[in-house]
């Protein structure tokens, strides 16, 4: 395992290979939640292109992950040249190799129901023979990668956590919780992973005083909150994110919704989004953002 140093301006670069079956387009796919930039079989030649691209946009991307794979023709020289390139350039690169066992890559692709992509060019087009041929070719770059993960016997849970602990970087290992607010008349947000239904609290549109106002303004909030039953609910709305979101980092889940809907999504839903948002803000492990996305819409 060779060690290059970081570059000057902290671009880091991850090349992201190994067999096919392995778990590529996973490990990709976790990279991208972990905040780095995923490009698939870029052009050799345009990497350097891309990390110069990467700097001149705001805020700069500082971390560029590349997805290779055996079906370039010449994929270890390309890789090779990749490599050289970025330590010419000073640029810190790591290879990722993922590697899994023949039973367990027949077994994934026999799910998949597609060919190898080896596997016509093997001697009786058999996919133990594209892999195999697979594994020849790529033997080299398994040997200089500075990190090999064989999946054979990994959840996509646990490879998510290796990834983490690899490429994670300072990423904040804190829960992003978006609380927010909508009518029920115009639509349950698409993206919710948990809803809450506030219906069910006096509605401040039929005081004549309060219907102008919105769930952000004193008035409004007290009457709301100070209506029966709905401290209890905001309390156990928040425990209710709490074992959510525990479940859902034990799962290597870092994002999660919390819609809170009334009828026109101005006032109660309001009201309790941000009585609910104060209470989670409270969590060190949770990075809370507050939308009020029908507030106005009247």
């Amino acid at each position: 395992m060779n060690e290059r140093a970081h570059d000057d301006s902290g671009t880091d670069v991850v090349v992201v290979t190994g067999i096919s079956g392995a778990g590529r387009g996973t490990a990709a796919k976790v990279l991208e939640d972990l905040g780095w930039y995923v490009t698939d079989n870029l052009p050799p030649e345009l990497i350097s292109r891309m990390i110069e691209l990467g700097l001149e946009t705001d805020p700069p991307i500082r971390r560029l992950a590349v997805v290779m794979d055996v079906r370039s023709r010449f994929f270890t020289d390309d890789l090779s040249r990749v490599i050289k390139e970025l330590e010419r350039q000073s640029i810190h690169s790591r290879v990722l190799f993922l590697e899994a066992s023949d039973e367990v890559l027949v077994q994934r692709f026999g799910h998949a129901r597609r060919r190898h992509p080896l596997q016509s060019e093997s001697a009786d087009g058999t996919l133990s023979d594209g892999i195999k041929e697979e594994r020849r070719r790529l033997s080299p770059v398994k040997t200089a990668a500075d990190l090999v993960i064989d999946t054979s016997e990994l959840s996509i849970h646990q490879l998510r956590r290796r990834m983490e602990e690899a490429y994670g970087g300072d990423m904040p290992s804190t829960m992003q919780t978006t609380v927010q607010s909508f009518g029920f008349k115009y639509g349950i947000p698409i993206d919710a992973d948990i809803v809450l239904d506030v219906r069910f609290l006096p509605n401040p549109h039929w005081v004549p005083e309060l219907r102008p106002r919105t769930g952000q303004e004193d008035a409004v909030r007290d009457y709301v909150l100070g209506s029966t039953g709905a401290a209890e609910y905001v309390r156990s709305g928040h425990r209710l994110v709490q074992l959510t979101a525990e479940g859902y980092r034990s799962e290597g889940k870092r994002f999660i919704t919390i819609a809170v809907g009334c009828t026109g999504g101005k006032h109660r839903s309001v009201a309790i989004t941000e009585a609910l948002a104060d209470l989670i803000s409270d969590d060190a492990a949770q990075a809370v953002r507050v939308v009020h996305r029908d507030l106005g819409r009247e």
